[in-house]
């Protein structure tokens, strides 16, 4: 059960990094939804390798083949499976990793956990991975926008380069108009300067991913255990290089008073509304009417080019350069990962509801 994530909107992936592909299989999605499969493939093409000049040079042109709960173009109400080809292994690349654990990489749990790993790329745990959650995301967001509801994600920091402007302030219709996927021109021109220092020298950074889902009704999300924070920091955190999550104001808050921090409420004609959004969109963990916000933490990629010393699967201390194709910045890729994620889990609980 721990490749499949929702309670009637369901996912299922499969697949490794150098297997003959990845997919997946959606169950619980409803009847009659429109499948634009070109709108897919746009989503799964953002996320897609060899894309830029700091993504990984890895050419896969990851188009994905439905195979079942689609009829004339339309959702069916049956389960909906899909593949995604490999084509551009490299398998040859990981050869000198067979006994050796990578720094900060799952190779030595995995082996332990269940001793035996797939070396070439990580396997399983590669971030090839999340193509297929692309996937099953870009036909959650095809269901969501019947309702009205918007899922926009970005790069608003790299290392210690942040965007000056906020969600609100923030042209969101720029997001794609360069390869780093920040709204913020002069601030996307100094990330993406800096990322390129750093694969030339071998080594990778971090960032963080801001999130803003527009249109969401009152009501979503399941108390106690299934609060709509809860749920979206469990979708985040399963994501590839995660590493922190936070909504609303944040961790910033803890500076803040609580006069400081309340969301008062106001009449808006003949609707309750807030004066301020700190809370971010989410109270008492239901969703309250009001644009939903969030960042995703991503640590820097963890296979460098730089030497690193570690230990073979014999306890013997070796030093390892790493060869092989990767990315310096995870984040551009991540973010319609980070989108998709969102979507399954904002539709799982829309059909909770209703």
């Amino acid at each position: 059960m721990s490749n499949t994530i929702g309670k009637i909107f369901t996912f299922t992936s499969f697949g490794e990094s150098h297997g003959k592909g990845i997919g997946g299989i959606i169950d619980g999605c409803p009847a009659g939804i429109e499948l634009d499969e070109a709108f897919v493939q746009k989503e799964l093409d953002r996320r897609k390798p060899g894309q830029s000049s700091i993504a990984t040079p890895r050419k896969e042109d990851d188009k994905v083949e439905f195979l079942s709960g689609i009829f004339e173009g339309k959702t069916t109400g049956t389960p909906i499976a899909f593949v995604i080809w490999n084509q551009n292994q490299h398998s040859a690349d990981y050869d000198h990793l067979k006994e050796i654990y990578r720094p900060s990489h799952a190779d030595y749990t995995y082996q332990q956990k269940y001793g035996i790993r797939d070396h070439r790329g990580g396997g399983r745990s590669s971030a090839r991975e999340t193509a297929a959650r692309v996937v099953a995301g870009a036909v959650a967001k095809l269901a969501l926008k019947q309702q009205g509801i918007e899922i926009k994600a970005f790069t608003s920091q790299v290392g210690h380069i942040a965007m000056t402007q906020t969600i609100e302030t923030a042209d969101l219709s720029l997001i794609e108009n360069n390869i780093v996927r920040c709204p913020q021109p002069e601030v996307a021109g100094k990330m993406i300067e800096y990322i390129n220092e750093l694969k030339k020298e071998g080594d990778s950074i971090g960032g963080v991913i801001s999130c803003v889902i527009k249109g969401v009704p009152l009501g979503l999300g399941e108390p106690v255990f299934d609060k709509l924070q809860a749920r979206l920091a469990f979708s985040m955190l399963s994501i590839n290089a995660s590493h922190g999550f936070d909504y609303g104001r944040g961790f910033e808050g803890v500076s803040l008073k609580g006069s400081e921090m309340n969301d008062s409420f106001v009449k808006d004609g003949d609707k309750v509304s807030t004066k301020t959004n700190n809370s971010g969109g989410i109270q008492g963990g239901i969703s309250n009417g009001q644009d939903i916000y969030f960042r995703v933490l991503f640590k820097p990629v963890a296979t460098i080019s730089k030497k690193q010393d570690t230990v073979d699967i014999h306890a013997n201390e070796v030093e390892l350069e790493a060869r092989g194709r990767h990315d310096p910045c995870v984040l551009p890729r991540a973010v319609p990962i980070v989108e998709a994620m969102t979507a399954i889990t904002l539709l799982d609980l829309y059909l909770t509801k209703n």
